[in-house]
C-alpha cells in the first residue's frame, strides 16, 4: 500500500503532466475562452493576432514546467508586482500555466518543508526547470552577508542553476545589482550576468527582466513566451526581451509631442506641469530608459508614472541608483550651469526633437501593415 505522501506526490506528479488545454478544459474553460486567452497572450508579448493559433496549438500540447523562484538581497516588490499582474493573472499563471514548486512568500511550506520542496523539485525536473532569480547576490567574503537555512545566496544560485533549463532574473537587482550593489556596495552585490562572467555559477540561457519593479505583465509574459516556443525571447545586448525592452519610454511617451514642440515643465507646480507638457527638464531618464511602461503601464494599464506627474528614474538600466540626481535634466551637469551650457542643452534638445520626429515617421509607417484579426476568425481556422 502507497502512503498518503506517495500517493500525494504521485497525484502532483500526474498533475503537471497535463497540458495546459487539458488542465483548462478540466476547469471547465472553454475553446472561446481559451482563444481569448491566447490572444491575450500574443498581444502582451508584443505578437501580431495572427500569431494566437500558433500560441493555441503550442499551449495545447506543453506541459506545465517546473518553476524555481529564488528570493535574495531583495525588497519582495518584484513579487508584489507578480501579484498584481492582469495578462494573465497570477492566479492563472501559476495554477494553470506552470508549477511553482518554491517561492519564499508565496508557498505555503516553511522551514524544513520549503527547502525540501526546492530540493525534491531541483532532483526531480534536472534540466528542464525554469529558474527565477529575484535579488542581488552578495559575492563578498563568499556570500556570508545573505543565507537561507545555512546555505549563503551564492551557494544556493550555483545549485539551482546547475539543473536549469534557463535562468530569469527578475527586477533591477537580480540584472544588474540594483540598490545593494550602489556604491560604496558593503555586501560585494552581483547580478546574475556577473557570477556567470566570473565562472562562480555556471552559464545557462538568461534572461534579463529589469526594473524597480518590473512591470508585471512583462514577468508573465516572458513565461507564457518561454510555455508558449519551449525557448528565451529574442534579446538585446543586455539579455533583455526585446518585445519589452526595445524601445525608449521617451519614444512611447503622450508627453513626446511637447518635447517634440519643445514645451517642457520647469517646475513640479508650474503651468507647463498642469497641461501635461514633458519633465525632461526635471530629469526625466525616459530618452535613455529602455522599457514598456508607457504602454503595458501599471495596475491593468492605468498608469505610470510620468502621467502620475513625476519623470522617468530610470530603474531599469544598469547603475540607476549611481547616476547622479533624478532631477537634473540628462544633459545638465551636476554643477551650476552656465549661460553657454544652457544654450548648448536647447541645441541638444532641438536635434533630438527632429531625430525623433524622423524616427516616429518610420515607426508609423511600419504599423500601418498590422492587420486586425477578431475572434470569430481564430475560431474559423
Amino acid at each position: 500500500m502507497k502512503s498518503d505522501r506517495e500517493k500525494e506526490s504521485g497525484a502532483i506528479v500526474s498533475q503537471r503532466e497535463e497540458t495546459v488545454l487539458q488542465r483548462l478544459r478540466r476547469q471547465g474553460i472553454s475553446r472561446r475562452g481559451f482563444l481569448k486567452f491566447c490572444t491575450a497572450t500574443a498581444s502582451m508579448m508584443a505578437l501580431p493576432p495572427t500569431m494566437a493559433p500558433a500560441i493555441a496549438a503550442a499551449l495545447g500540447s506543453a506541459t506545465r514546467p517546473s518553476v524555481i523562484w529564488l528570493s535574495f538581497q531583495e525588497c519582495t516588490g518584484c513579487t508584489e508586482s507578480l501579484t498584481r499582474s492582469h495578462l494573465p493573472t497570477v492566479e492563472s499563471l501559476i495554477f494553470d500555466a506552470i508549477s511553482l514548486d518554491y517561492h519564499h512568500t508565496l508557498q505555503a511550506a516553511s522551514g524544513e518543508a520549503a527547502e525540501r520542496a526546492r530540493e525534491e523539485a531541483m532532483a526531480r525536473y534536472a534540466g528542464e526547470y525554469l529558474l527565477l532569480v529575484d535579488g542581488s547576490i552578495p559575492y563578498g567574503d563568499e556570500g556570508i552577508y545573505s543565507t537561507i537555512a545555512g546555505v549563503s545566496n551564492l551557494e544556493m544560485l550555483r545549485q539551482g542553476v546547475e539543473g536549469a533549463a534557463a535562468v530569469i532574473a527578475i527586477g533591477t537587482c537580480s540584472s544588474f545589482g540594483g540598490l545593494p550593489m550602489a556604491s560604496p556596495n558593503p555586501t560585494g552585490a552581483m547580478s546574475v550576468n556577473d557570477l556567470m562572467q566570473r565562472g562562480a555559477i555556471q552559464r545557462r540561457p538568461l534572461i534579463n527582466i529589469p526594473g524597480c519593479p518590473p512591470i508585471p505583465a512583462v514577468i508573465t509574459g516572458v513565461i507564457a513566451h518561454y510555455l508558449t516556443f519551449g525557448t528565451i525571447p529574442q534579446l538585446d545586448a543586455l539579455h533583455r526581451p526585446l518585445s519589452f525592452y526595445g524601445d525608449t519610454i521617451h519614444d512611447r511617451c503622450y508627453r513626446r509631442t511637447y518635447y517634440d514642440q519643445g514645451k517642457f515643465a520647469d517646475t513640479f507646480d508650474d503651468e507647463g506641469a498642469r497641461l501635461g507638457w514633458c519633465l525632461y527638464k526635471l530629469g526625466c531618464r525616459g530618452p535613455t530608459t529602455y522599457n514598456s511602461c508607457a504602454t503595458l503601464k501599471w495596475n491593468g494599464g492605468t498608469s505610470f508614472p510620468i502621467q502620475s506627474g513625476h519623470g522617468c528614474i530610470g530603474c531599469s538600466e544598469p547603475g540607476f541608483w549611481d547616476a547622479g540626481s533624478f532631477y537634473e535634466a540628462l544633459s545638465m551637469p551636476t554643477a551650476a550651469a552656465t549661460t553657454a551650457t544652457r544654450a548648448g542643452v536647447g541645441v541638444g534638445v532641438a536635434a533630438g526633437a527632429l531625430s525623433a520626429w524622423q524616427n516616429l515617421h518610420q515607426r508609423n509607417g511600419a504599423r500601418t501593415g498590422h492587420q486586425e484579426v477578431k475572434l470569430d476568425d481564430l475560431e474559423r481556422g
